[in-house]
């Protein structure tokens, strides 16, 4: 059997694997006045990785957490970036959304992923998800990277969210953040997709205010305005049929 290349061995354990366990975890602590849960979700996140990466072949050494800043990114009510254990003991209400944003470093390489949960059914969620996977949908060798941009904003207009241009998409793989810029707006920067360039698409949008506030501590972004805000994104791979998700659960 031959070998399996690097983006795809990043893609099973990231779909298959530490992803796919979060989603789950996160729909089970995230109701309405739970207690703890960036706690309990760092504290099980913690667990999957050290199993995961030291049942799994070829993988050496499990990453260490060395304070609170080790594992990002979870987001309620308008925080658009924050340190998970931010949230340690506070009570999660109805109509708080939480994200959790997954990096993985696997045999050179990185992957990235992310995805936003409510506590009840939220409007914004889904918007959200459907201008992420429109803007994959577009994706092959060859097409402007700005039309990504365009594509988002586009979809978030219909509905008048506002898209963060603050945060944007990059390129990924034996560097973690790398070229290209992915802009999540209208914009005329150039470039094009190029077959097996990898990068991520991560829009964030928000129901009020695109604009970030960045707190004392240098880390917690918030819209200030204190309207809320919801992320997904994936890791994508540019081949001559098309993008291939490395990050689809």
């Amino acid at each position: 059997m031959a070998r399996p290349s690097p983006p795809r061995l990043l893609s099973s354990f990231l779909g298959d694997r530490l992803a796919l366990s979060a989603r789950p975890l996160v729909h089970r602590s995230a109701a309405p006045g739970s207690r703890r849960v960036a706690y309990q979700a760092t504290r099980t996140l913690c667990n999957l990785v050290d199993i995961l990466f030291n049942r799994r072949p070829g993988v050496n050494n499990a990453p260490e957490i060395h304070d609170e800043k080790g594992i990002e990114c979870m987001r309620a009510s308008g925080k658009l970036a924050a340190q998970v254990l931010k949230f340690a003991g506070t009570l999660v209400k109805d109509g708080d959304i939480i994200n959790i944003d997954v990096t993985v470093y696997l045999n050179g390489y990185h992957g990235d992923t992310s995805a936003t949960f409510s506590v009840v059914i939220n409007f914004s969620c889904q918007v959200t998800k459907e201008c992420l996977d429109k803007a994959i949908s577009i994706c092959a060798p060859g097409v402007e990277i700005k039309r990504i941009g365009r594509t988002i904003q586009d979809h978030a207009d219909k509905y008048k969210f506002g898209v963060v241009r603050h945060f944007v998409g990059h390129g990924v793989g034996k560097v973690f953040h790398a070229e290209p810029v992915v802009l999540h707006f209208r914009n005329n920067e150039w470039g094009r997709m190029v077959l097996n360039q990898t990068f991520t698409i991560e829009p964030m949008l928000t129901l009020g205010s695109i604009n970030p506030v960045m707190w004392s501590d240098d880390w917690t972004a918030v819209t200030e305005d204190g309207s809320l805000s919801a992320q997904f994104e994936h890791t994508i791979l540019i081949t001559k049929d098309g993008p291939e998700i490395l990050t689809q659960c």
